[in-house]
């Protein structure tokens, strides 16, 4: 039976920074206040779009509890507790049990480019440490690791671990997966421009960087796909790829921060090694953002 921490858009929200760096709090509150007033179905926070990889551990604690008591349980809650360092993964991931999260995600391990049998490992491990339910996030660009169909199948069998963020690109093998765990795990698309394609086979919805900027639309785009409105689904996924495709112009979180500075929410600002956004991306970010009134 399908396990569910939330279903529909998750907004894997920016950590909005002052221009010296410092974590903006106050626009962090404001934003997820005004995540949940436009209807977004679930937050996840300190993941790639929140620069979870760059927080201090202080840090991330620190923007792990803000955002819990803000949330106050409003919508479901997610909180970035992957490393590649397996005990820190796991010492988070009791941490943001502990603060008040609903769910975990946990990314496949960067750098130390584990086996298959070195993901169920460490899966297996923080999964034990934790009170919550976990969602695997599969995203090989970044990681240099893929989750392979049958290390998911074999993961699927502990209990905790309820879903799968795709982000591989790869339908072919996101199809192989919902024909082996559909009925287990809840597979989340954790890429926007593939939130339709993903929900035809299965999917329960998204972890967008999209509705950072759009949280409204995004889930109103899943939400038609649920009630059957295929046709109205498609045509907002297809509306929508020109601003999905400039917010990927370059690495996110850069291009996303910049679109939430301009809606007031921090500053552009990204930490080493990001840089912020270049200026022709600026310009047609900004541009298309206009277009959808996000900005004067």
């Amino acid at each position: 039976m399908i396990q569910q921490c939330f279903r529909g858009a998750c907004t894997a929200l920016i950590t909005p920074m002052k221009e010296n760096g410092d974590v903006d709090f106050e626009a962090m509150g404001r934003l997820i206040d005004w995540q949940i007033e436009q209807g977004i179905n679930a937050i996840l926070i300190a993941g790639t779009s929140g620069e979870g990889s760059t927080l201090s551990d202080e840090e991330h604690r620190q923007v792990l509890k803000f955002s819990a008591e803000r949330i106050a349980g409003r919508v479901p809650a997610l909180a970035g507790t992957g490393s590649n360092d397996t005990a820190y993964a796991c010492d988070l991931t009791r941490y943001a049990c502990e603060v008040g999260f609903d769910a975990c995600l946990v990314v496949t391990p960067y750098y130390n480019k584990t086996t298959q049998r070195g993901l169920k490992e460490m899966y297996k491990a923080i999964a034990a440490a934790s009170a919550k339910p976990l969602i695997l996030y599969n995203i090989p660009s970044r990681t240099g690791v893929n989750i392979l169909p049958d290390t998911l199948n074999e993961l699927a069998d502990i209990p905790n671990i309820i879903g799968v963020k795709e982000a591989g690109g790869n339908i072919s093998q996101i199809a192989k997966e919902a024909q082996l765990v559909g009925d287990r795990l809840s597979i989340y698309s954790g890429n926007d421009d593939q939130i339709i394609p993903i929900l035809s086979l299965g999917g329960q919805g998204v972890i967008s960087v999209l509705s950072n900027l759009l949280p409204k639309e995004t889930a109103q785009m899943c939400q038609a796909w649920f009630d059957g409105d295929t046709n109205k689904a498609l045509q907002m996924q297809l509306h929508y790829l020109p601003l999905i495709d400039a917010l990927f112009a370059e690495t996110n979180p850069i291009p996303v921060k910049c679109a939430m500075a301009a809606m007031g929410f921090g500053t552009d600002t990204v930490r080493l090694p990001l840089v912020t956004l270049e200026e022709g991306h600026r310009q047609n970010l900004l541009s298309l953002m206009r277009q959808e009134g996000l900005v004067d």
